[in-house]
C-alpha cells in the first residue's frame, strides 16, 4: 500500500463492548445490516481491509461519529463464515492504530477517512524496568488465578519481546472493561501504555490475593466446624454410655421445670407449652432452637401477675415529694390526688402524665420521686431520635436478631407489672419509612387499649393498664394531636433566682459536697455568690448548669484540701472570676433612658425568659418597611400589622400622615445572631413605631408583651412567668400584659407579685395611654 492509499476512505465496522488491538486476532459475530454491508464492501478489495472502532454506547444501533471512540484499528479479515443469511462470523487481525478524521458515508454502511497513529519506537532503562515488572506481575496473577495452566500461559507471555505487543496481549487476557482497554489503545507513548498496564496488573494481583485469603479462611472455618461437629457427636455418645444428660437437654429440662412453676395466664401457658414441645423436638444444631429458647425465657421472665405492693400513705408521700423537690405545688398536688383515688379504688386506671418544661427543671428526677413515694419500681427510657416503630412494638421472630420492644424489656427489668415507666423526650420522636413510633404510642398510652398490648416479638396480650406512664417533653408543638390527647399535661415552669438559691442550698450543694468527698463545713458558698453564679455563669430555666458550676467550685476546693489546706473555704462573689473564669452570660439590663423609637419587650426561650429591645428609625424619602434581627414570619407579620394600624389611626394617635407617607421605617431587634419568632412582640413593635413617629420616648421603667390585631385588640400570650422573671432580673419592675393573662399571674411566687406592678390592657388605646402619657391624641375607637 502506497502513502496516498493510506489515507483513502475505508469501510467501518463498529463493535460493542470490546476493543481490538494491533497485531492481535479477534473473532467477531456480525449481525447488523450496517455492519454486514461494511464487511461485504471490504471483501471486494484485494487486501480485505476494514476499520474497526469501538462504540461509546452499546445501545446505539446506527452510530454516528460522536458515538465512536476517536482511535481505532485498521484490520484485515482473515476468515469469514456465513452460518445464516443475516449473520457473519469473522476472524480479524489488527494491523495498526488509526485516528478517525471524518465519516464520509453512513449508508448503506459507514465509511471513514482516517490517519495512521503509530507509537514512536522507544527504548531505555525505564521501558526495560517496566516490562520486567509487568512480566513478574503477570506471572504472579496467572499462578493465583489459574494454577493448572500457569506454566503454559507464563511461557506464552514470556515469549513476547516487544513491549507494546506484551501490553496488548495482557489487556486481552485480563478482560478489562471498554474504557480501560480504550485508554491503553489511545496511549500517547510506550511508557504511558506500560504504566497503565502495570497499575492494572498490580490491582488485579491485590484482588486475587485477597480472594485467595478469603477462600483459605472459609476452608479453615469449614474444617473447624466439621471437627467440632464430630467431637460433639463423640461427646454425646460418651454421655449416653455414662448415663449423663447433654447440656442442651439440661437447659430444656430447666425451662420445662420453670414453666411448671410459673404463674401464667391460661392463654400464655397454652402457647408456652406448645413452643416448649417444639423446642424438645428440634435437633440440637437447628438455628430455630436458640430463637425458641430466647422466646421462652422472655415469657417466663415477664411479670404477668407479679406486682409491687403500693404505699398509699398520703402524708408520707407528701413528705417524700417535699424532700426531693422544692416548690412544684401543682405537680405534687396532682400526684397526691391520684394516690387518693387509688386508695379508695385500687382498680382505678393509672393516668398518663406528661411533664412539659425547659431542660433542667426536674422532670426526670420528679418521676423517680413519684416511684419512691408510691413504693414502685422505676424504669426510664429515652425516646429522643427513635424513628423505628419496631423499637416500641418489637420485631417479629422471623427476622434474624429479633428482640422485644423497649416497653417489654423495661417490664422485664422491673420484674413487676405496675412500675413507674418514664418515656423521656417524647417530643423528639422521629419517623421515616420504617414506621411512626408516635402512632405505636397511641395504643401503649391508651388505658382503653393497653390492657391487651401485643408486642410483635411476644405475640401474646400483655396488660399495661397497671403501669404508671410518665412522659416528658420540652415543647408540645412537635407532639402529634392524637398522642397529646391521651396525656394529662402538667407544666413545670422555670425557677426564679430566689428559688434557684433555695434549690442549691437544699439539694445541689449537699450533693456536690458528697461527690467531692468534702464535709459540709469545708466549703461555704455565700448567697451573693450563688446569685452571681446564677446570673453570670448560667442562662437557663432549670438548675442543670447551676449544679455543674457548683461542682466546678467544689472540685477547686477539694484540690486545696488535697494539697494540705485544713481551713474552711468561704467562696465570695469576687472570687468567682478566679475559680470559674470569665463570666459566661450577660442578661440584658434595663436601659435607664430610652430614646424615641425604642421599646422594651419580653420574650420566652427554652432557657427561660429574656428582655429584648425593639428599635425603630425613620428613613426619609423612603416608604419601605425594613425588618432585621433574624425575625421569623410571625414576628414580621406583627410588625406589618402594627404599622398598618398606626397608619389607619394616625389622626387618633396624633401622628402626621404626611410624615408616614414620606418616610419609611427600619425595625431592628437585637441580638442579630439569635433567631426570633412569635406573636408576643406585637405591642412592643407598636410602641416603638408610635414612639418614633411622635418623637416621644417610651417609659423606660416598663416592659411589655402581647399580640395585637388590626382591630386594635391586645390578645393573650404564653410564658408569662418566665417573662416577668426576666423583667425583674433586669431591674424592670413594671410590666404591661394582656388582660386575659391576669390568670397566669398566680403562677408567680408571692414575693415577685408583691414587687412587680402589672398594667393589664385590652386594646391599643389602653397601653398607648399608659406608655405615652404626654402625647395629645383623640380617643381611639375600641
Amino acid at each position: 500500500m502506497n502513502g496516498s492509499e493510506k489515507y483513502a476512505a475505508l469501510p467501518v465496522l463498529p463493535i460493542k463492548n470490546s476493543v481490538l488491538f494491533p497485531q492481535l486476532f479477534m473473532p467477531l459475530s456480525v449481525g447488523r445490516p450496517l455492519s454486514i454491508a461494511a464487511v461485504d464492501a471490504s471483501l471486494k478489495k484485494e487486501d480485505n481491509e476494514i476499520l474497526i472502532f469501538t462504540q461509546r454506547d452499546a445501545s446505539v444501533e446506527t452510530p454516528g461519529q460522536d458515538q465512536l471512540y476517536p482511535v481505532g484499528v485498521r484490520a484485515a479479515i482473515k476468515k469469514i463464515a456465513r452460518p445464516k443469511t443475516d449473520q457473519l462470523e469473522l476472524l480479524v487481525q489488527g494491523i495498526e492504530r488509526v485516528v478517525l478524521i471524518k465519516l464520509e458515508q453512513t449508508q448503506p454502511y459507514l465509511k471513514a477517512r482516517i490517519h495512521p497513529f503509530p507509537l514512536p519506537q522507544q527504548n531505555g532503562p525505564e521501558i526495560e524496568a517496566l516490562q520486567r515488572s509487568i512480566l513478574d506481575l503477570a506471572n504472579k496473577l496467572i499462578s493465583l488465578s489459574n494454577p493448572q495452566a500457569a506454566q503454559q500461559l507464563g511461557q506464552v507471555v514470556g515469549s513476547v519481546e516487544e513491549p507494546l505487543h506484551l501490553v496488548y496481549l495482557l489487556a486481552s487476557l485480563l478482560g478489562l472493561d471498554v474504557e480501560k482497554e480504550q485508554a491503553l489503545l489511545e496511549s500517547a507513548t510506550v511508557q504511558d501504555a506500560l504504566r497503565l498496564m502495570h497499575t492494572r496488573l498490580n490491582y488485579e494481583v491485590q484482588v486475587m490475593e485477597l480472594r485467595s485469603k478469603i477462600a483459605d479462611q472459609a476452608q479453615s472455618e469449614m474444617g473447624k466446624e466439621q471437627r467440632e461437629y464430630l467431637l460433639r457427636q463423640q461427646l454425646r455418645a460418651i454421655q449416653q454410655e455414662l448415663g449423663e444428660q447433654s447440656p442442651e437437654k439440661e437447659e430444656v429440662e430447666s425451662l420445662r421445670d420453670r414453666l411448671r412453676k410459673a404463674d401464667l395466664p391460661d392463654l400464655v401457658r397454652k402457647e408456652a407449652e406448645r413452643e416448649m414441645d417444639r423446642l424438645e423436638r428440634l435437633p440440637t444444631a437447628s438455628p430455630d432452637r436458640s430463637v425458641l429458647q430466647s422466646y421462652l425465657e422472655l415469657v417466663l421472665e415477664l411479670p404477668w401477675r407479679k406486682r409491687s405492693e403500693e404505699v398509699l400513705d398520703i402524708v408520707k408521700t407528701r413528705q417524700i415529694l417535699d424532700e426531693d423537690h422544692f416548690d412544684l405545688k401543682d405537680v405534687k398536688e396532682r400526684i397526691l390526688e391520684q394516690l387518693g383515688v387509688l386508695k379508695l379504688n385500687p382498680q382505678a386506671k393509672s393516668p398518663i402524665l406528661c411533664f412539659v418544661g425547659p431542660p433542667g427543671v426536674g422532670k426526670t428526677s420528679l418521676g423517680k420521686s413519684i416511684a419512691r413515694a408510691m413504693g414502685r419500681q422505676f424504669e426510664r427510657m429515652s425516646l429522643g431520635g427513635m424513628h423505628d416503630e419496631a423499637e416500641l412494638r418489637g420485631h417479629r421472630r422471623t427476622y434474624i436478631g429479633a428482640m422485644p420492644g423497649v416497653i417489654l424489656r423495661a417490664l422485664r427489668r422491673a420484674g413487676v407489672n405496675n412500675p413507674v415507666l418514664m418515656l423521656d423526650e417524647v417530643d423528639k420522636l422521629g419517623h421515616d419509612f420504617r414506621g411512626d413510633p408516635a402512632a405505636a404510642l397511641l395504643e401503649i398510652l391508651d388505658p382503653e387499649q393497653n390492657h391487651t398490648f401485643r408486642d410483635n416479638y411476644l405475640d401474646l396480650p400483655f396488660d399495661l393498664s397497671r403501669v404508671l406512664f410518665i412522659t416528658t417533653a420540652n415543647a408540645l408543638e412537635t407532639i402529634p394531636g392524637p398522642l397529646l390527647d391521651r396525656m394529662e399535661i402538667i407544666r413545670l415552669p422555670g425557677y426564679s433566682e430566689e428559688e434557684k438559691v433555695e434549690i442549691a442550698r437544699r439539694y445541689l450543694i449537699p450533693r456536690q459536697v458528697e461527690q467531692t468527698g468534702l464535709r459540709a463545713e469545708d466549703c461555704v458558698i455565700q448567697d451573693e455568690t450563688l446569685k452571681r453564679i446564677i446570673s453570670r455563669y448560667t442562662r437557663e430555666s432549670g438548675v442543670r448548669q447551676l449544679e455543674r458550676a457548683i461542682g466546678r467550685l467544689m472540685r477547686k476546693v477539694a484540690l486545696r484540701f488535697a494539697e494540705g489546706n485544713s481551713q474552711p473555704v468561704v467562696v465570695a462573689a469576687d472570687q468567682l472570676s478566679t475559680l470559674l473564669g470569665a463570666e459566661q452570660t450577660m442578661f440584658e439590663q434595663g436601659r435607664k433612658n430610652l430614646p424615641p423609637g425604642v421599646a422594651t419587650g419580653l420574650a420566652w426561650t427554652e432557657t427561660g425568659g429574656d428582655v429584648l429591645y425593639v428599635e425603630a428609625a425613620l428613613l426619609p424619602k423612603n416608604r419601605e418597611l425594613i425588618l432585621t434581627g433574624q425575625l421569623g414570619d410571625i414576628m414580621r407579620e406583627s410588625a406589618q400589622a402594627a404599622r398598618s394600624y398606626i397608619w389607619a389611626h394616625a389622626d387618633e394617635l396624633g401622628i402626621d400622615e404626611r410624615q408616614m407617607q414620606m418616610s419609611g421605617v427600619h425595625i431592628h431587634v437585637p441580638a442579630g445572631a439569635v433567631p426570633k419568632d412569635g406573636p408576643s412582640a406585637g405591642i412592643t413593635m407598636m410602641a416603638a413605631l408610635v414612639s418614633v413617629y411622635t418623637r416621644t420616648p417610651v417609659r423606660s421603667d416598663t416592659a411589655m408583651t402581647g399580640e395585637i390585631t388590626l382591630a386594635g385588640l391586645v390578645l393573650p400570650v404564653g410564658g408569662i412567668k418566665e417573662k416577668v422573671l426576666a423583667a425583674r432580673r433586669s431591674g424592670i419592675r413594671r410590666v404591661v400584659l394582656p388582660r386575659e393573662n391576669e390568670k397566669n399571674l398566680r403562677d408567680l411566687p408571692d414575693h415577685v407579685r408583691r414587687e412587680m406592678e402589672f398594667v393589664l390592657v385590652d386594646n391599643v388605646s389602653d397601653f398607648v395611654a399608659d406608655l405615652f402619657p404626654g402625647v395629645e391624641r383623640k380617643k381611639i375607637p375600641a
